[in-house]
């Protein structure tokens, strides 16, 4: 099975634009204002090039395994037209593709007062019946911004109810659980529903699936921390590695591997399997898709293994020394717009936003378009790091900032296309990926550090806010895209001449 030239040219010239801006401005920061150790310089770049090369066999994977996979389930499924049998799928492949997910195991070591079996049941969960509830809006034509404001209108009246230390981490839960593994058969899922449906909402009612199972961790966590009441944790940040040599460097690497290499077989296993179960009952894949699926799908493991190795080992270290030597100079307030700029750029390097802009663009035959999706991510991402180099800097609750954020959220959904708001509120858990969690947390915690600021309630938080702005942002352009659509709607009204209305949504897109 041969991979298109030209389409892996294509990828790979997408890869470097995301990955280059990310690399140059820390090499700039390293040359200038902030020095960091050349051990530590070495590991980020090597994790650089890890992190190009997986992208690129994840984007090539995904592709051809993943999402595939993820419309024959969903559409083999719904044809059952069974209730209970969808119910009971779409639970039971919720937990366990939780459960698989890497970042999981990250967040459960997060909270040592709850244990973390505890918490990793609970949060799968959470997701399994969030994903039960948006295939049931997807079947019945429900609106997704009813649900969104009942579901968060429980999270923020739980939140009285939390110890305030733990309210961060509970925010961030939704972020980390929806990660480059689950996210891409999520959305490939949703799209298969919608493909058996006729109506005109089909294509809105495609997206959503991710920002419902956002809420589900949110909601597992809050709840756990009433019933166990945890209180602040004293180890929050591991000691910077610094490798002192080459043999040192080599090492580090060399004991990332084999656990990356078992954490991503743990993690496709479950979804491989769900396939597999689905197509023995259907039968209705050839062998020649069937092989090419499973091309795919070892691209997408050694993908993920080099692009976790890489962003874990590499860039771990970078992000913490950066946070802490520009927290720590004389103008500590300069990290706020360095924070935005890092922001900007970093998001682009998500594995999983490549899969939504993509299908977002294919979705709507081109009327949003993948760099308009990427322009409105990066706005939101960089105004979401700001604000959190702001946190870390005063101190102030993150309550303070999601509450009033989610409240101007939830009154767009109200008036921005329908579409967008779906696209909007799954983008937040896309963009809260393994960048955010390798690199961003651990700079807003050396800064922290730096400062003598309390890591749990002002560092912990950013994957929340990365989480949180993308739904304003986004839905911002549904805005404007409504304006614009009924502008032109205005001007082609006043002409002779006849025109061709196509519905989009719940918007008229005119052509001349």
């Amino acid at each position: 099975m041969k991979i298109n030239r030209s389409q892996l040219k294509l990828k790979l010239n997408e890869t470097l634009k995301a990955v280059f801006p990310i690399l140059a401005i820390v090499l700039l920061l390293c040359f200038s204002i902030a020095p960091i150790p050349p051990g530590i310089l070495m590991l980020f770049l090597i994790g650089a090039v890890l992190l190009i090369v997986g992208m690129l066999l994840f984007n090539v994977g995904v592709e051809m395994s993943m999402t595939t996979m993820g419309e024959r389930v969903g559409t083999i499924m719904t044809k059952s037209k069974k209730l209970w049998v969808i119910i009971l799928i779409s639970f039971v492949m919720g937990f366990i593709i939780t459960i698989s997910e890497p970042d999981l195991q990250v967040l459960a070591q997060q909270v040592p007062s709850v244990p973390n079996l505890v918490l990793i049941i609970a949060v799968a969960v959470g997701v399994g019946f969030f994903l039960v509830m948006a295939l049931m809006r997807m079947l019945f034509s429900i609106a997704l911004s009813h649900l969104l404001v009942i579901s968060y209108l429980i999270v923020f009246g739980l939140t009285f109810l939390v110890p305030g230390d733990f309210l961060s981490v509970a925010f961030d839960s939704g972020g980390v659980t929806t990660g480059p593994m689950t996210v891409p058969f999520i959305m490939s899922f949703g799209i298969g529903i919608a493909a058996i449906r006729s109506d005109k909402h089909a294509a809105d009612d495609s997206f959503g699936l991710v920002s419902l199972c956002s809420v589900g961790p949110i909601l597992a966590v809050l709840i756990l921390g009433m019933i166990y009441h945890p209180e602040q944790s004293e180890q929050v940040s591991e000691a910077i590695v610094v490798a002192e040599n080459t043999v040192d460097l080599w090492s580090l690497f060399a004991k990332g591997f084999p656990a990356y290499i078992r954490e991503m077989a743990i993690s496709l296993f479950p979804i491989v399997a769900c396939f597999g179960i689905f197509q023995v009952i259907s039968r209705d894949i050839r062998k020649k898709a069937l092989i090419k699926i499973g091309i795919g799908i070892v691209y997408t493991y050694i993908g993920l293994v080099l692009f976790l190795t890489g962003v874990n080992i590499g860039f771990m270290p970078a992000g913490n020394y950066l946070g802490q030597t520009i927290a720590g100079l004389p103008y500590a307030w300069i990290i706020i717009p360095i924070g935005m700029i890092i922001g900007y750029f970093i998001v682009l390097a998500e594995p999983a936003v490549f899969v939504l802009t993509r299908q977002v663009e294919e979705m709507t035959s081109g009327a949003i378009s993948a760099k308009a999706m990427g322009l409105s991510l990066s706005i939101g991402v960089s105004l979401s790091v700001g604000l959190s180099m702001v946190r870390v800097l005063t101190g102030i609750s993150i309550l303070w900032l999601v509450v009033p954020g989610y409240a101007i959220a939830l009154l767009l959904t109200f008036f921005v296309p329908k579409i967008f708001t779906a696209i909007a509120f799954d983008s937040g858990g896309v963009a809260s990926g393994p960048m955010t969690a390798t690199f961003l947390l651990p700079f807003a915690m050396g800064a922290c550090q730096a400062l003598g600021g309390n890591i749990i309630t002002d560092a912990f938080g950013i994957i929340a806010m990365v989480a949180m702005t993308p739904l304003i942002t986004i839905q911002v352009m549904g805005m404007v895209f409504k304006l614009k659509e009924s502008s032109r709607r205005k001007d082609v009204h006043g002409k002779a001449g006849q025109v061709s209305l196509e519905v989009f949504g719940d918007m008229e897109i005119i052509e001349l």
